[in-house]
């Protein structure tokens, strides 16, 4: 059976989290104490946030933290009915030797106003015998009310040398070898998000004793930057056709979507050899295009559409 290296590699206790030092040692702190307040975790993804919020749990409860810890995704459970009937079941019910649980709401900024209202309540009747851990992306979708009763802790995007290290030792431990072009690579296509390079480097060893930069690139489903900027410096010199034909290839040889594109043109955008001013119009229309495919647009079309804006770009 194949194990799945994210939790595999999930640390047991804080002392074992990769980064987020100043967020690690006030948890600690929490804990020397024996008691925490709710909390507020924001940040962007495969930052720590679950991982802080389980090593916590299982610091203060040990071998019973099973029995005092409750985790639900807000995003697959995001209406009223689940604040009142399966949390307040749990939250109403004794800890197990302990003074207290936890309940950990993963993508909590997907709860609908009306739940988040109803947690607020929840929250005021239960926090004697309850923690609440509050894990999202964007901390201004949590309305005042909750924010106010929680100790929030801010999240960074993990610093590059502490990712080559991580890299380094699953390498290590899964015995295999990784070229420094495959990790610049890793670098390059998870931005600071752990659990993609996990992932990645999982996908990309399994048929390979030494993971190399392309290996990366065809487990991540992502664009070389020569790739991309090839399509962007044909853009620019007014051969629209030209690029949208290479792109359109690329997407899909990779399985591309509208998304993976616009991360990999940004990705690029300020090393191309263009005005201050071209850079500024380019990433606008990144931002405009991105929000229309969001709102249920479609992908070819507005990459054609934004590699159009990129064509008539007047430099």
């Amino acid at each position: 059976m194949i194990e799945v290296w994210t939790e595999k590699y999930r640390p047991d206790t804080l002392s074992e989290v990769v980064g987020q030092e100043k967020i690690v040692d006030r948890l600690s702190a929490f804990e020397d104490r024996g008691s925490i307040p709710h909390l507020m975790f924001t940040g962007p993804a495969g930052t720590g946030k679950t991982t802080c919020a389980i090593a916590l749990a299982k610091d203060i409860y040990g071998d019973e933290w099973k029995q005092n810890f409750m985790e639900t995704n807000a995003s697959d459970e995001r209406g009223i009915d689940v604040v009142r009937e399966k949390i307040k079941d749990f939250a109403r019910t004794k800890a197990v030797n302990a003074e207290f649980k936890i309940i950990f709401l993963d993508e909590a900024d997907a709860l609908t106003q009306d739940a988040q209202q109803a947690l607020r309540r929840t929250m005021e009747q239960f926090s004697e015998n309850c923690r609440f851990i509050l894990s999202c992306n964007y901390s201004s979708k949590i309305i005042d009310p909750i924010q106010s009763r929680c100790s929030v802790f801010r999240f960074n995007r993990l610093e590059e040398e502490k990712v080559k290290e991580y890299i380094k030792r699953i390498a290590e431990n899964e015995g295999f070898k990784v070229s420094e072009e495959a990790v610049n690579a890793v670098l390059r296509v998870s931005d600071g998000d752990l659990r993609r390079v996990t992932n990645v480097l999982q996908t990309a060893s399994m048929e390979n004793d030494k993971v190399e930069e392309d290996d990366i690139y065809g487990a991540a489903a992502s664009l070389r930057p020569e790739e991309i900027n090839e399509v962007l410096e044909k853009a620019l010199d007014g051969e629209f056709m030209d690029a949208r034909d290479q792109l359109s290839g690329l997407m899909i040889d990779r399985g591309l979507d509208g998304q993976d594109v616009i991360n990999a043109i940004h990705r690029e955008v300020l090393d191309l050899e263009i005005s201050d001013e071209g850079k500024l119009r380019i990433i606008d229309n990144l931002g405009e295009f991105e929000f229309r495919i969001a709102e249920g647009g479609s992908s070819d079309i507005q990459i054609e559409a934004l590699l159009a804006k990129i064509a008539d770009l007047d430099e």
